[in-house]
């Protein structure tokens, strides 16, 4: 199983805003430029994360975006099934009922605990955690992105 590109940016967004202070708004550029999101897909990452009730977007002059719960309250299982859907290993976990073997069917035991297992993994990270604990490059709010560049000699 890979994760979407678009999951990999709704997680930089959250963590970003996990790491401001409670209620303050990061613009859409901000965020854009910071976790190298490009601009118009993070338009349509939000969306799908503030229908799932993980940040709110505020309009206007001033808007921007920031957490609707607490960064303790957000799992990486919310973030990752909001944008991407429910975790899946394979068909037969979605669609059980078109195969007459998932009742017996020693692999299909075997995927459904995988899933159980990775989505159980998924929700014990809550982005509070990740947060503190997090040191990549452009995800601290205060640190401005600095790449060094390459001189031939």
């Amino acid at each position: 199983m890979k994760l979407t590109r678009a999951a990999e940016y709704a997680i930089r967004c959250v963590l970003y805003l996990a790491k401001r202070p409670p209620g303050q708004l990061a613009s859409r550029r901000e965020v854009s430029e910071a976790m190298d999101i490009p601009m118009a897909f993070l338009g349509k990452i939000v969306q799908g994360l503030a229908k799932a009730g993980v940040l709110v977007v505020r309009q206007g002059a001033r808007g921007g975006y920031e957490l609707a719960l607490p960064p303790g309250d957000i799992s990486l299982l919310m973030v990752v099934e909001a944008i991407d859907g429910e975790i899946l290993v394979n068909e037969c976990l979605s669609r059980p009922q078109e195969c007459g073997r998932s009742r017996f069917c020693a692999v299909h035991r075997v995927w459904d605990k995988a899933r159980t297992q990775f989505r159980d993994t998924l929700r014990s990270a809550s982005f509070s955690d990740l947060a503190a604990s997090d040191d990549c490059p452009g995800s601290d709010v205060h640190a401005k992105r600095n790449v060094p560049v390459a001189r031939l000699p």
